[in-house]
């Protein structure tokens, strides 16, 4: 076990916790997060040699400033373990939370089982439920704690064949206002909706699909992962009066769904 953080940076800087923060949008809200003087605990699954990488890369910049830690967060109990693993290495410090880390796979109805049911509603709903309920006490004890929930905009409007991520997005837009209320003052909880950004790795959108989601994109373009962490950051550092909201990142494209 790697050694906790310098207590002098642990008076100084807030840290927070980004979940499945290896890659992609994780990384870039880790990075922002970080390039805005916050320490960062790196949460993955199983990119453990990125998040090695990243937080290498991170304490490159500033020692002591980043760690990561494992864990499924689509299995139940794995949220309580990796709070333990955070709060150990930090000394019992945390000042926020970003529920990033999920899971995105088509269920088209007639072909739905458990394994997906428990994938998409385990990493998009219950991980953010019960992650966020263990380091409540440190979040509140922090004078300054806040959550961001990483949501989609098809939380509200629905994504042909995808109904159980839309079901569990849409569970997790009703968790973050439920917890704005269960958790103030101490504690701010907000989301952010991405539209189209950064397209899967693995094929599911097709190049005619693509052209069709950013046509009916009122800004004609596909956005970056920069534009959700700088709304994460922004909510996270620099938004002490907002609580129980939820910003759609998507170049308009909910706006006419």
């Amino acid at each position: 076990m790697p050694p906790s953080l310098p207590a002098t940076l642990a008076d100084e800087a807030p840290l927070i916790l980004v979940t499945g923060a290896a890659r992609r949008v994780g990384a870039e809200i880790a990075r922002q997060l970080h390039a805005r003087g916050a320490r960062i605990a790196l949460h993955y699954r199983h990119s453990a040699d990125a998040a090695e990488t990243l937080a290498a890369a991170l304490n490159a910049e500033r020692a002591g400033t980043a760690f990561s830690v494992g864990g499924d967060l689509a299995r139940f109990g794995a949220a309580d373990e990796i709070a333990a693993q955070v709060l150990e290495r930090s000394g019992g410090r945390l000042d926020g939370l970003v529920n990033n880390a999920s899971s995105f796979f088509p269920t088209p109805v007639g072909q739905i089982d458990r394994a997906a049911w428990d994938e998409l509603i385990g990493s998009n709903l219950m991980g953010p439920l019960f992650l966020s309920q263990a380091l409540a006490p440190a979040l509140r004890a922090s004078g300054r704690g806040a959550i961001v929930n990483i949501v989609d905009i098809h939380a509200e409007r629905p994504l042909e064949r995808y109904p159980v991520y839309s079901a569990a997005k849409g569970g997790l837009a009703a968790l973050t206002r439920a917890l704005a209320i269960e958790l103030a003052p101490a504690v701010r909880v907000n989301g952010v909706s991405p539209g189209p950004i950064d397209w899967p790795e693995d094929g599911q959108f097709p190049p005619d699909e693509r052209e069709r989601i950013i046509a009916h994109t009122l800004l004609k373009r596909v956005g970056s992962a920069a534009d959700i962490a700088r709304t994460v950051s922004f909510l996270m550092l620099d938004a002490p009066y907002i609580t129980g909201q939820i910003i759609a990142v998507d170049g308009g494209r909910s706006a006419h769904l």
